[in-house]
């Protein structure tokens, strides 16, 4: 409860909460470490007296002390952390000022850790520590480790927006669910950074400092780009750790292209009569004549089976990708999707890579992992070379689709729009895609964007799961 002090004029502010000024103190110096490396003597000691006098260990405002190893030594804090920045609203609409002290506390430790980078080369052990620390900021917005920096985070908490008071240095813990869709491209860019800091010859040539590296898409990148100049261990580490990721992400692209590609029951063909087709219900529905009330028992004169068989028509996939610079991520996920649809049954898949040269890697589509270790990523971008290896692959235009795949900033535009336009008219499916990526990031020509229009066949700019629904109903 807050009081006047004697002689206080009734009418007037009350007096700030003593949780208040506890929690004010923790975020200015939340701030004063994201923009300022000098430590500021006053707001660290300050912070201390508040972290120790609310029951936590000082070791949360140890900048060296990752969350994770504040947890091995605290292990009663790993549920405080989950869903920290999603706060469930009070029940009776009163702020529990004490319980935002502490929540401010915590945040402000997996904020500096993931936020205040810090200068110079980056070592293998600091990559891993801050992918941890970084696992921790996206269970503490109420999303699953790694989730949220692959642009799939949706909050698990409240679902409540931005607190009106959460802004402000002096208001309650802030609920940072609506910022999500910025948090994780943010996360992406700060781990790419760390990754091109790291000296990745150095840590791919001692094995145990190797398998400390978590595969992701921005040290895949690094991997791809710097492969030629690795040999020996060095090279069989980067093949491992490529090899890792493709398997992980094939694993998630397989399960969506699973159930998106499932035909329709072909009813031509009769049911095998095997016991795990046997329809149970049919066969006492159509045998309920027979039941004998007295012996209470059901006479069956017929077994009735579930038609399994699947309608398929065998497909061309034609897959044509732009592997310059600005294109790695769709580069690396576009070879795995290939690599699935290439062992469905009865699709036909051809893969394209181009930059002003262009490679048909057709005989590896089925190996996502050999397919990447042959693409040279970078250089320019003329799409009419990769046309002309495209185009002799259409041999029956109604029975092919052809997705191409880039960000179409082209130098000869006219020439590439008039081939793809020939391509529609021919009966191909055409499917422009402007990104193949997690976060559906990716930016598009407008020029092509807007002629793609106008031929009707808009283009696809978005997450991955898009092009695999798009390519439903074709394969099906």
């Amino acid at each position: 409860m807050t009081g006047h002090s004697p002689g206080q004029d009734p009418g007037s502010a009350p007096e700030p909460d003593a949780s208040d000024n506890r929690r004010q103190v923790l975020y200015w110096r939340l701030l004063a470490r994201l923009f300022d490396p000098e430590e500021q003597a006053a707001l660290e000691s300050a912070s201390l007296a508040v972290v120790e006098d609310i029951g936590l260990p000082p070791a949360l405002l140890d900048p060296d002390a990752s969350v994770g190893s504040v947890v091995q030594r605290h292990p009663e804090l790993a549920d405080e952390f989950d869903g920290l920045m999603t706060p469930e609203p009070e029940e009776d609409g009163e702020r529990d000022r004490a319980a935002e002290v502490r929540r401010a506390a915590l945040a402000s430790k997996v904020l500096l850790n993931v936020f205040a980078s810090r200068p110079g080369n980056v070592t293998a052990d600091q990559l891993a520590r801050w992918q941890s620390d970084a696992e921790w900021l996206e269970r503490a917005l109420g999303c699953r480790p790694g989730e949220l920096r692959g642009g799939r985070g949706t909050a698990r908490g409240a679902g409540g927006g931005v607190s009106p008071t959460g802004t402000g240095v002096g208001g309650p813990a802030p609920d940072l669910s609506r910022l999500l869709p910025e948090i994780g491209p943010e996360l992406g860019a700060i781990e790419a950074g760390l990754v091109q800091r790291m000296r990745l010859r150095e840590v791919l040539a001692d094995p145990a400092l190797a398998a400390r590296l978590t595969p992701s898409m921005s040290l895949i990148e690094q991997l791809l780009r710097d492969k030629d100049n690795l040999s020996g261990v060095a090279l069989a580490n980067a093949k491992a750790l490529i090899r890792r990721y493709v398997d992980e992400v094939t694993e998630v692209l397989r399960t969506q292209v699973e159930k998106s590609t499932v035909g329709e029951l072909d009813r031509s063909v009769p049911p095998k009569r095997v016991f795990r087709n046997l329809d149970i219900d049919r066969t006492i529905w159509k045998n309920l004549t027979n039941w004998s009330p007295e012996e209470e028992r059901l006479y069956v004169d017929r077994l009735y089976y579930r038609h399994t068989s699947r309608k398929t028509t065998p497909q061309r996939l034609v897959v044509v990708v732009d592997q310059s610079g600005s294109m790695v991520d769709s580069m690396v996920n576009c070879t795995i999707l290939a690599s699935i649809f290439a062992g469905l049954p009865k699709v036909d898949v051809h893969l394209i890579a181009y930059d002003t040269q262009a490679l048909d890697l057709t005989p590896w589509a089925h190996d996502p992992f050999e397919t990447l270790l042959r693409t040279k990523l970078g250089g320019g971008t003329d799409g009419t070379v990769a046309m002309a290896l495209a185009q002799p692959k259409i041999a029956e235009p109604r029975n092919t689709v052809v997705v191409w795949i880039s960000d179409f900033y082209e130098w000869r535009r006219q020439e590439l729009f008039d081939s793809m336009a020939a391509v529609h008219r021919s009966g191909a499916k055409f499917i422009p895609v402007g990104s193949v990526t997690s976060s559906g990031r990716g930016s598009v020509d407008p020029w092509f964007r807007e002629r793609f229009k106008d031929l009707g066949t808009p283009v696809i700019s978005g997450h991955i799961k898009k092009l695999v629904h798009e390519l439903k109903t074709f394969l099906t």
